[in-house]
């Protein structure tokens, strides 16, 4: 008869069966329940047992090794001891005497002392003096050396078990789950069934009318893939949607999902990477094969830049565990099996640092930019989030909307939200435009600080400084209009001069970036014009950052300098010690550089010139304005503005 070969035995596939089973148990009505409590009270009980016997229990033995044989012996014929025990060739003598202390738990612990030596080879109890019949004291020989090993080995089994169960618990901890010994593994991707959840559809967002039309054909293809297929079409395997904050690209996914009525798995790109190399692989691998059960169905992966940066070119290293990750997204997204109804959508804010491989066509090959909401889509989307909150006759959504340029979705109902919050502190049963006018000004310049008491110094030194910055603005063709002066700390500011744009714009030309450089600057000279060069503060700390920012990026990014032309100096390339895209060297000069710091330098000094300028010109008023918002501390747009009426404009020449 042939011998079969002994296969090996593979520990992780073993592990995945164990995992199988107790899936397959965890699903039937009798263990979907949680935790016999029975089982916790046996590992509480064997931990209990097993820490009592380490701090000693209610009896404690003391082992001496101080004393010979001969002295052994003359104690036994003193009946001293109470047993003696041979153990192969040692000797254990127990004294009959016994102590007593406090011990664990407050109770009594016996102490016997024990007198060990070691004895000659081959000595038995006769030749030792051991056999007298007279004597009380318990003699006994054990050469039984497997009972004594094993008995050594018990309390080490025992830990060693517990200490496993405990590691199984806390991995299954890590996981979310406690099933199974491979539950860190699992995939944490949440599952929305169509059919138990809130259902959500393209009709619950509101704007973004053209992303919703680059959406609707996966809805489509999800479900009539036939008709695709027959015409030898193939759907993206992955879509990309693009866009800054709160602008609904997590909605716009699970409305894909709605309309299509699949399984929607989401998941945040962070929630593979893990500290083991190799979990975050074995995690996607889970995430897609469960996709595929459900087919068809729909992967969202929410800020997917989490693990698809680009890889490190070797320089200085990379991260192993997310670019194994990573290398298994690419390996599951490459289209391979285009019979399987599976589609992956993921979102991320920085599109530019994704790796190029996972850009590739049969990847994520389709693109959905996801803007800030224009005017009538952020209407739509004060519609929406008012629904469910009673608003007063006076609120005017499109006026409130006109107000909220930049605004995300997000913003919108947050803003909303909070005015909710603010008129139920005011115990109102309605939102007056008033509530949502103080909500929208707490979001984008911070709760006012009642509690912080200016001197009157600093309180003319602010009044001034923000009345600057407002003439300068007023003064310049380029600027948006004042929204409100305020004297009055909020967050982080001790005063503030709001300027809101009445429009909606996509590009900012040359000129509006000089006349918002000067404007900047209008604090600062209004205080060295009023109070001297060295009575100057350190509240244009900020205006002197964003004017540098502004004027750096005109020359750099977009190309304004004259001299310099039409060249990008401030490329990804430039990020850490000026290395190029290959690593090597600088992409341009030090002589490059100078001309850079030159031309950075006179777009600021002309910048502040101008504001220098038209303050000087205007002083009185500048005055007047200032006296004023000394008494009543804020302004309005129209309170502002009535102190240039019939007055004729002065054009004030940008520089060029």
């Amino acid at each position: 008869m042939k011998k079969q070969k002994k296969q090996p035995i593979d520990l992780l596939k073993t592990l995945k069966k164990l995992d199988d089973v107790n899936k397959k148990d965890s699903k039937s009505p009798k263990n979907n329940k949680s935790t016999n409590p029975f089982i916790v009270l046996f590992v509480m009980a064997i931990i209990i047992a097993s820490i009592y016997s380490f701090l000693g229990g209610p009896n404690k033995e003391d082992i001496k090794t101080n004393l010979g044989l001969n002295e052994i012996q003359a104690r036994y014929a003193s009946w001293v001891y109470s047993e003696l025990i041979i153990e192969g060739n040692a000797l254990l003598a127990k004294q009959k005497e016994t102590k007593t202390e406090t011990g664990f738990g407050n109770k009594p612990i016996i102490i016997t002392t024990i007198d060990k030596v070691m004895l000659p080879p081959r000595d038995g109890i006769t030749d030792l003096g051991f056999n007298d019949k007279n004597n009380p004291t318990k003699v006994s020989v054990k050469d039984e050396y497997w009972g004594t090993l094993l008995a050594d080995a018990i309390p080490s089994i025992v830990g060693m078990i517990i200490f496993i169960v405990v590691l199984i618990f806390l991995f299954g901890r890590m996981s979310g789950g406690t099933n199974g010994p491979m539950a860190f593994i699992k995939s944490r991707a949440r599952m929305y069934d169509p059919e138990k959840d809130e259902k959500v559809v393209f009709a619950d967002v509101a704007g973004a009318e053209e992303e919703k039309e680059d959406l609707m054909e996966v809805v489509d293809f999800l479900k009539n893939p036939k008709k695709y297929r027959d015409l030898g079409a193939k759907i993206p395997r992955g879509i990309l949607m693009v866009g800054p904050p709160g602008t609904g690209k997590t909605l716009l996914a699970r409305a894909v999902a709605g309309e299509s009525n699949v399984p929607f798995f989401s998941i945040s790109g962070s929630e593979f990477v893990e500290m083991f190399v190799g979990v975050g692989a074995a995690r996607v691998r889970d995430l897609f094969k469960e996709a595929k059960e459900h087919a068809p169905s729909i992967i969202f992966i929410d800020e997917v830049d989490a693990i698809g940066k680009k890889r490190s070119p070797g320089i200085g290293g990379g991260h192993d565990e997310r670019e194994q990750t990573l290398n298994q997204i690419l390996t599951e997204m490459d289209g391979f099996d285009n019979e399987t109804n599976v589609i992956i959508l993921a979102a991320t804010n920085r599109a530019d640092v994704l790796d190029k491989a996972l850009l590739r066509p049969g990847r994520f090959d389709r693109k959905v930019t996801i803007r800030l909401p224009r005017m009538e889509d952020r209407v739509k989307i004060f519609e929406v989030h008012a629904k469910n909150k009673p608003l007063a006759n006076d609120v005017d959504l499109r006026k409130i909307a006109s107000a909220t340029v930049g605004f995300s979705g997000a913003d919108i109902g947050n803003l909303l939200n909070e005015a909710a919050i603010l008129a139920g502190r005011e115990n109102v049963k309605t939102i007056t435009h008033d509530i949502l006018q103080k909500a929208f000004e707490k979001i984008a310049i911070g709760s006012t600080k009642k509690s912080h008491v200016f001197t009157q110094r600093e309180r003319e030194t602010t009044a001034y400084h923000e009345v600057g910055h407002a003439l300068v603005g007023k003064m310049l063709p380029n600027t948006d209009p004042v929204y409100k002066i305020s004297m009055v700390p909020r967050g982080s500011t001790g005063g503030v001069t709001w300027f809101l744009p009445e429009k909606d714009t996509t590009y900012t030309t040359k000129a509006k970036f000089l006349d918002q450089i000067a404007m900047g600057y209008g604090g600062r000279v209004a205080e060295e014009i009023f109070f001297g060069r060295d009575y100057i503060t350190t509240g244009a700390s900020s205006d002197i950052e964003n004017a540098t920012e502004i004027a750096r990026a005109m020359v750099m990014k977009y190309g304004f300098d004259e001299e310099l032309g039409p060249e990008n100096f401030a490329s990804d390339a430039l990020e850490g010690n000026h290395l190029g895209a290959e690593g090597g060297g600088k992409i341009f000069s030090e002589k490059t550089q100078e001309k850079i710091d030159e031309k950075v330098r006179w777009i600021l000094k002309g910048a502040y010139e101008q504001a220098r300028s038209i303050i000087l010109a205007n002083k009185e008023l500048h005055e007047k304005i200032t006296r004023h918002l000394l008494e009543v501390e804020e302004l309005t747009q129209a309170q502002f503005d009535a102190f240039f009426e019939g007055m004729d404009e002065v054009p004030m020449k940008t520089v060029g």
